[in-house]
């Protein structure tokens, strides 16, 4: 790689920095432990709210990402559609300001989150698009991989710095008031603001060719292109089948993330910033295995790294459900953490090896669309057992079952 090919590298992977504050912060450890601590009524209907909340974000996702993937094939640009729905993700982050911890501000929190649930994974697929662009094919498994660690700690630093300066601390930053959990509800804006500006490089850096044509034409053809996309799948049913497994076992990953700290604090007991605390550990694992792991996709394939990944999620995973200690819980939180990364990076790496250069977007757009189409499923059947069982214990068992089928699909199905 030449010293442009780096800095583009670079530039590419900080994004992962960038955005991996909303999961990290918003989604997973913070202020969804926020919501069902402080906001609902009490955990097991907050729980289950989140749950409906990220059912129809998914519902959402489903419907656009397979249709603007392929216009951004036909006008070649990736870009311009990663900022705007980057743009839409930050703007509903700061919106988390007002959600107040009453059930007044119920609605708003779960809209703000379900919006900027979508743009997330929305703008994810023009990032990933981006990745054949910067990235020879015999590196795309450490570039993805170094984009997911990247992320990882990005995750850590931007957890750290707000249980530093306003979660833990008695006089919070910025003369924040502890009244009215303010020191809680700035990670709404903290974290549009720190998406906002490590966002920046990828847009400076990465070039990209502007040879397709106008948007109004490529709109017009990816409609078209909708239809055709049944008969592309049959073309390779190697995808198809790749695509399938993805589609399961992600959402048992986007459902783990979704719900592991509500999970923790439940159960568990955790305080919101002990919850900071584990997910700042469970970053760092994670980033950890990522980055070990990128050097292994491309020794030894991406599908053994996601099978690798997946029967350690499982054999862990199972063992959290039957634990009862916190400092077990501790341990094997921690330990499942290297297994997150490899997962999501290889199966990126593997849909960019897979996609035929012409279809890259309308791969990636197929590939966000099978990480969400059933990603209703997986959070509206914890929620639907959490309440059956009144048990967090029993809602996040529904979780293995993706695991296992996702894996036999892959193992079995593609080549």
């Amino acid at each position: 790689m030449n010293a442009l090919d780096r800095k583009a590298v670079a530039a590419w992977c900080f994004y992962d920095w960038a955005n991996s504050a909303f999961p990290a912060v918003i989604t997973t450890f913070v202020f969804a432990t926020y919501f069902t601590q402080a906001v609902a009524p009490d955990p097991v209907s907050g729980t289950a709210m989140w749950g409906h909340a990220t059912s129809i974000a998914g519902l959402c996702i489903a419907l656009l990402a397979p249709l603007l993937g392929p216009v951004a094939d036909h006008t070649g640009r990736q870009k311009p559609f990663l900022a705007a729905f980057s743009g839409i993700a930050i703007a509903a982050c700061a919106a988390l300001w007002f959600v107040r911890p009453s059930p007044d501000s119920i609605a708003l929190a779960l809209i703000a989150f379900a919006v900027a649930t979508v743009a997330f994974e929305v703008a994810a697929v023009f990032y990933n698009a981006l990745l054949p662009k910067i990235a020879p094919a015999g590196k795309l498994g450490r570039v993805s991989g170094w984009g997911w660690g990247l992320g990882y700690l990005g995750g850590i630093v931007c957890l750290a710095v707000l249980l530093v300066g306003f979660v833990q601390n008695q006089t919070p930053w910025l003369g924040l008031s502890r009244d009215g959990a303010e020191h809680v509800r700035i990670v709404g804006p903290f974290t549009a603001l720190w998406w906002f500006v490590f966002a920046i490089p990828i847009f400076l850096f990465v070039r990209e060719d502007h040879a397709g044509i106008r948007f109004g034409d490529a709109f017009a053809k990816g409609l078209a292109d909708l239809k055709a996309t049944l008969g592309f799948l049959r073309a390779r049913p190697d995808i198809g089948w790749f695509l399938a497994a993805n589609m399961i076992y992600t959402d048992g990953l986007t459902t783990l993330f979704a719900f592991g700290a509500i999970y923790a604090a439940g159960t568990f007991g955790m305080e919101l910033s002990e919850v900071i605390v584990f997910g700042i550990a469970l970053n760092l694992s994670a980033g950890l295995g990522a980055f070990a792991f990128a050097w292994i996709d491309d020794k030894i394939g991406s599908k053994r790294t996601i099978a690798i990944g997946l029967v350690c999620l499982t054999a862990i995973g199972a063992a959290l459900l039957l634990i009862e200690s916190k400092t077990l819980f501790w341990i094997l939180g921690v330990a499942i953490g290297p297994f997150f990364g490899p997962v999501q990076a290889a199966s990126r790496s593997l849909a960019a090896r897979l996609a035929p250069p012409e279809h890259r977007a309308q791969v990636f757009g197929l590939f966000a669309l099978s990480g969400r189409i059933t990603a209703f499923m997986g959070p509206a059947i914890l929620g639907f057992v959490t309440l059956a069982f009144e048990s967090q214990r029993a809602g996040m068992a529904t979780i293995l079952p993706f695991f296992l089928l996702g894996l036999l699909l892959l193992w079995r199905r593609v080549p």
